[in-house]
């Protein structure tokens, strides 16, 4: 039985993953360790596991006693890069949440330390596993358009999603990296995934003009905020099961998951628009509005034989999506209108998209026509969008991704 352990214990890794590997698939693996900046929270696998897992107060020292096959990253982002080469270089495999890592420096050394060590990253893009997504990629598997020659895409968070960004570390760049490189990392990586192709130019533009201090009602947090009985965004971190996981560890790392969206130290954007040049010619337009009031997106794909569109609302928003969600719409040379009903989500995480990708990092993947399973390069490539828009609004000029990668 493979042994594992686990850095990192927030939501996502205690559900994500600590959870089901302790109550699903217990008979398989076995997680031996779980470690965290913050004890109290690590403790708290054993919890929701409902088996014990010995918590370690260091993570060399969990590496040392338990001699893990596998180790999963699910820290902060931008502390990625540390954990994963640290466990390469005792000899461990690495499931790594995405982003993979933040800047390209610490991407390339990610790189160069799987390929000393003969180990495998595999980055996790749970998305490539939405039913929905996997039969677009059918399609463009069986060239339904024939050749994509350009990409409009567009991606919506409400102010309930969206928000939650700018409450987190996350709102830091220094911690994430931007939106842009934490959540459009999966929009990226399904347009590099669909095209089977790579990126090699960006130009960007963005702004913070809806989240950061743009309210003169604003306080440190939410739960002592004065103006909480008014704030049509306040977040009642008392609720579980943030109470458990962030509001009663708050002593232990002095962290808060509640921080106003309108404080100053926000440094990312909450608005972005990136034009993308591909290796074989395609271009894409890419936006994101992290304060929508309707959560969804919209991607359309021009081809040499037609064009293929489609929308997905959130299941929040049935009557944007009564009649479009799950609806692929081909328009061909001949005139034709093909509609294809895509399959339905699934129960679970993210559409159902968790369960199926568990199994495979879990259990293993005999067979992937789809290429569901992402490597190091498909990480290195998603961000390398994001981290490359990031210094195209900073030096205003586009941006090649061979400047800093070279000829990956």
């Amino acid at each position: 039985m493979k042994k594992f352990v686990q850095v990192g214990c927030g939501i996502r890794g205690i559900e994500g993953y600590a959870e089901p590997i302790l109550k699903e698939f217990n008979n398989r693996i076995k997680l031996c360790g779980v470690y965290d900046i913050n004890p109290k929270r690590a403790a708290l696998v054993s919890e929701f596991g409902g088996v014990e897992v010995p918590v370690y107060d260091d993570f060399d020292k969990m590496i040392d006693a338990v001699k893990p096959d596998t180790v999963i990253v699910t820290t902060k982002d931008s502390m990625h890069d540390f954990y994963v080469i640290k466990a390469l270089e005792a000899g461990c495999d690495v499931i790594v949440e995405k982003p993979m890592t933040t800047t390209f420096e610490k991407a390339n050394a990610i790189r160069e330390a799987e390929i000393k060590s003969g180990k495998t990253v595999t980055v996790v893009f749970n998305l490539r596993y939405l039913p929905f997504f996997a039969r677009v990629k059918e399609l463009m598997q069986e060239k339904a358009i024939g050749d994509v020659l350009s990409v409009h895409f567009e991606w919506l968070l409400d102010t309930e999603h969206g928000a939650d960004y700018f409450r987190r570390w996350h709102r830091r760049r220094e911690n994430s990296g931007s939106l842009l490189v934490h959540k459009s990392t999966h929009h990226f990586d399904l347009i590099n995934w669909f095209l089977e192709d790579d990126p090699v130019a960006v130009n960007a533009y963005g702004s913070t003009r809806f989240y950061g201090p743009t309210r003169e009602n604003r306080s440190e947090r939410c739960l002592t905020c004065p103006h909480k009985k008014t704030c049509e965004f306040y977040l009642d971190i008392n609720q579980p099961p943030m109470d458990k996981i962030y509001l009663a560890c708050e002593d232990a790392d002095g962290y808060y998951r509640d921080s106003c969206i309108f404080s100053e130290e926000i440094d990312i954007e909450d608005s972005v628009s990136v034009n993308v040049l591909y290796k074989k010619g395609a271009v894409m337009s890419y936006s994101l509005t992290a304060h929508s009031p309707y959560e969804g997106l919209r991607i359309a794909f021009n081809g040499t034989e037609g064009r293929l569109e489609f929308c997905k609302m959130d299941w929040r928003y049935p009557d944007l999506g009564q009649g479009v969600n799950n609806v692929i719409t081909i328009f061909n040379r001949r005139g034709e209108k093909i509609v294809i009903h895509a399959p339905q989500d699934g129960p679970g995480g993210h559409g159902g998209a968790d369960e199926k990708i568990r199994d495979n990092l879990f259990i293993g993947c005999n067979s992937d026509p789809l290429g569901q399973m992402a490597d190091t390069r498909a990480g290195m490539m998603s961000i390398g969008i994001g981290m490359a828009a990031n210094i195209s609004m900073k030096e205003k000029r586009r941006v090649y991704l061979s400047e800093y990668y070279g000829d990956l």
